[in-house]
């Protein structure tokens, strides 16, 4: 680094756009393919140029052929070798291995512990095979790594994975799996040991703040590496081989953001830090404020990942004050999605500058949106306002099915496909048998599916559902409960709850669950439209089996949907228990979740009339659920993901998974853990974990906002008072100006009248205390009012407080008191018949519709 002498800690800075100042900073990146490290020597160390027929040089590394590895077995029945020189992108890419059985690379692991396992992939074109349409999933002895990829719709032109795995034997073994009957290929394979001290086996768990221990036992993907500020690091200049690429394209506002940069001999390693953790020319470049000290304190810098909204993702950040001039001047705040992953956060804490440290942390991203967003913003209490980032790294973590891709697991891969070879190796028996043995077996076979047939068409009583692994596993289980006398699965035997589905009738309307019939995916699984043989549309969840929240989730939908039947809760059709299948049916709701007609799409905008009712749907459905049924029920994931709408826009909510019985009569709530979507969560609920039904008011109010101002609960890009909806909504209201936010659209459209008692009631829901919040029965009165309101050509005047059933605060209408056996709570039918129910509040509501004196 001699050639660096003399610059001190001199710093270089440029603007997005801009040019470097000074210019030296040329000088210093073209030094950079020199730059290589060789502190870390890995024992394990395999760099596997598949089909090759010579040794490949690729990012200064030499790649080996398969063939002549003495240190790993390849083993497949069938596999040829297809060797191309022309339109690879890089040099590794230049030769393939094709199998069109599971083939298997066993390599001798030296020292065990957290490995590199890294795959290229690239459709040779000339290979004598359309590589494009080849399905491939690769798993380890515990983990599945690629499920049924295929390049036919990747957006890109060749695939480069990089995992990390614990080898805690003296083998790792990668098996390749051709799927769908496809042929599959392999162009390289690194499997590289990593010091162990490189990832924890604990980090900080955000949304509930909390340990997360365990890492260890899962395997990582890394999904996205930055270099804050800088340029592409490739294997050349990192003592792990790792590829580090510039942040500028994640960047929300690029105009947010100024590279700053110093001489990579100033960065001081301490001992807790090491070239392994990050080179020092991570930490000599970094993205500071575009505008520094601005006055504005909310200003912040945001980056925003797409990623798989299915699982939980390791977040390390890389910090290096290589800006301050003294100690102790640069303090700002770092957030992950919505929450405040470290606040105040004083790099100087160490006694230096320019001294490389990092940090760690677990986030979850919710099931409704696909991105996860990393922000840093300077400190209001700060003197220099600004914040710093020199790198990132995102990595998913493996979910309860041990799998970085989808939901099923090594088993069933492995499972699945060896039964396909056996099926293929039967058929060939049979083709070269006899023509008396083959004519035997065709006339079995014909009457077999006829009769088959048969049964598919006959109509089949609602059965028990077990809930429990697969379809073998629940056949023995209900054959003893039968024996025992015990119940080890949920009986749904109401006539109300639906029919027995074949899987064949599941497959056939589903088109094979076509991903073009996609509607949505969750804890549980995903979701698939279908139309069944008589033409009636409906939604298939598809639950995962092995997938311990999912089956939870599964197991409490049953639980909840066998009790309930109402008008404005999704409806159940019937289910299918088979090939280890577990799979819900439900009506279709033509047109979606109330989000998608509120923003991110481009669907019309919602008249407030139908948005009113819409919400007068909801709220029916959730105060039927606190007391329809013969204890209450708290769905606790009241979100406008999960109100549905059906062709004539009634809506209907929907997703029980995470619903729980309300507190018994003598009790005042629930004692459980936090669970729900943040942005909604009930702020009581969330610190005291006391589940009331007054939570599903506080959400509920969330999703009025939402309604009103057409923006998500969360959005941490905007300036830190409108982040939360809930807050920033209710600071507008309390000054009596919330048609200052809401949408657009709706601007000279609403009553007054009605936009006033819409935001008193939102805001009553809101209240911070539960004890506060009215309940559900008297938010549906006062949103029926407001509908009354809207309807109303004239403006009514304020009545004096004349009911004992509306929310304290809010005024109601100028009627006469009408006889309290009318109000909604002792209106409500408690049975399942939903008319009685829409009848009592018609009762209440057929004042309004005539507003006069009796």
């Amino acid at each position: 680094m001699r050639c660096f002498e003399g610059l001190g800690s001199q710093q270089m800075v440029k603007m997005k756009g801009g040019k470097w100042i000074p210019l030296v900073l040329t000088v210093l990146f073209g030094f950079m393919g020199h730059g290589s490290y060789s502190l870390f020597t890995p024992v394990d160390h395999y760099l596997i140029a598949c089909g090759s027929l010579q040794n490949v040089t690729f990012s200064g590394q030499t790649f080996v052929p398969d063939s002549v590895q003495s240190s790993i077995a390849l083993k497949s029945q069938y596999s040829i070798i297809s060797t191309s020189n022309a339109s690879a992108p890089f040099p590794v890419y230049q030769s393939a291995r094709i199998f069109w059985s599971i083939l298997s690379y066993k390599f001798d692991i030296k020292q065990e512990g957290r490995h590199w396992v890294r795959l290229y992939l690239y459709p040779l074109p000339d290979s004598g095979h359309n590589l494009t349409f080849a399905s491939i999933s690769v798993v380890t002895e515990n983990f599945v790594l690629l499920n049924n990829f295929t390049f036919k719709n990747y957006n890109g032109s060749y695939l480069f994975r990089e995992y990390t795995i614990n080898v805690t034997s003296d083998t790792l073994t990668l098996n390749l799996i051709p799927s769908n009957n496809s042929v599959a290929f392999i162009n390289a394979i690194e499997v590289v040991s990593i010091p162990d001290e490189l990832l924890p086996d604990q980090a900080q768990s955000l949304s509930p703040s909390a340990p997360f221990s365990g890492l260890s036992e899962h395997a990582l993907e890394t999904v996205y590496r930055l270099n804050m500020g800088g340029p592409l690091l490739t294997a050349q200049n990192d003592t792990l081989g790792r590829t580090w690429e510039n942040d500028e394209k994640y960047l929300h506002v690029n105009s947010s953001a100024a590279n700053v940069s110093v001489s990579p001999s100033t960065i001081k390693y301490p001992p807790a830090v090491t070239p392994e953790t990050a080179p020092n020319w991570v930490y000599a470049t970094a993205e500071t404020m575009g505008d520094a000290n601005v006055a504005v304190g909310n200003f912040n810098i945001t980056w925003v990942f797409p990623v798989d909204p299915n699982f939980t993702y390791f977040v390390r950040v890389h910090f290096c004050d290589i800006v301050s001039k003294s100690l102790n001047t640069l303090v700002f705040n770092l957030y992950i999605n919505s929450d405040i992953a470290i606040g105040s956060l004083d790099l100087s804490l160490s006694g230096f500058l320019a001294m490389p440290s990092y940090k760690d942390f677990i986030s979850t991203s919710a099931a409704d949106t696909d991105t996860l967003t990393v922000s840093i913003g300077p400190d209001n209490n700060a003197d220099i306002k600004n914040a710093i980032m020199n790198g990132l790294e995102i990595m998913k973590i493996s979910n309860e099915a041990r799998s970085l891709d989808g939901f099923s697991s090594v088993e069933s891969l492995l499972v699945s496909r060896s039964k396909k070879s056996k099926i293929g190796i039967i058929i060939g028996s049979v083709v070269g048998a006899s023509a008396a043995v083959a004519f035997i077996g065709l006339c079995y076979y014909c009457w077999f599916i006829a009769r088959r047939s048969k049964t598919a068409h006959q109509p089949h009583p609602w059965l028990p559902l077990p809930l429990y692994g697969n379809s073998q596993t629940m056949t023995k289980m209900s054959t003893t409960s039968q024996k025992s006398g015990t119940a080890s699965c949920i009986s749904l035997s109401s006539p109300n709850l639906g029919r027995f589905f074949m899987f064949q009738e599941i497959m056939d309307a589903t088109n094979k669950f076509d991903e073009n019939l996609l509607l949505g995916v969750g804890g549980f699984g995903r979701v698939y439209k279908g139309t069944l043989e008589d033409g009636t549309k409906v939604a298939v969840k598809r639950g995962n089996p092995r997938s311990e929240q999912g089956l939870a989730e599964f197991r409490t939908e049953i639980e909840m949907l066998s009790k309930l039947r109402h008008r404005h809760l999704v409806s159940l059709i019937g289910y299918c228990d088979e090939r280890s299948e577990m799979i819900l049916v439900y009506e279709y709701m033509a047109n979606g979740p109330l989000r998608s007609h509120l923003y991110g799409t481009d669907l019309p905008s919602l008249p407030w009339k139908q948005r009113l009712e819409i919400c007068i749907g909801a709220a029916r459905g959730l105060h039927y659920l606190h007391t329809g049924a013969a204890q209450s029920i708290i769905h606790r994931d009241v979100k406008t993901t999960n109100i549905l709408l059906d062709e004539n826009f009634v809506a209907k909510v929907a997703d029980f998974g995470l619903s729980k019985t309300g507190p018994a009569l003598d009790q005042t709530h629930v004692s459980t853990a936090v669970k729900g979507s943040f942005g909604y969560l009930d702020p009581e609920y969330f610190r005291r974990q006391q589940l009331t039904e007054k939570s599903d008011v506080y959400s509920f109010g969330v999703v009025l906002m939402e309604v009103l101002c057409t923006r998500p609960a969360l959005n941490p890009v905007l300036p830190r008072e409108q982040v939360n909806i809930a807050e920033w909504a209710m600071s507008w209201q309390k000054k009596g100006m919330l048609d200052q936010i809401m949408d657009p659209n709706l601007e000279g459209k609403v009553n007054p009248a009605s936009l006033k008692k819409f935001g008193e009631t939102a805001e009553k829901c809101l209240a911070e205390h539960g004890v506060d919040r009215p309940s559900m029965g008297d938010v549906l009165w006062n949103l029926e009012y407001a509908l009354q309101l809207e309807e109303t050509s004239s403006a009514l005047t304020e009545p004096e407080d004349n009911s004992t059933n509306h929310i304290p605060g809010i005024p109601l209408t100028p009627l006469e008191p009408f006889d309290n056996s009318l109000s909604m709570v002792d209106g409500v039918n408690s049975g399942t018949d939903d008319d009685a129910e829409d009848a009592a509040t018609s009762a209440v509501f057929s004042q309004l519709v005539n507003p006069r004196g009796r």
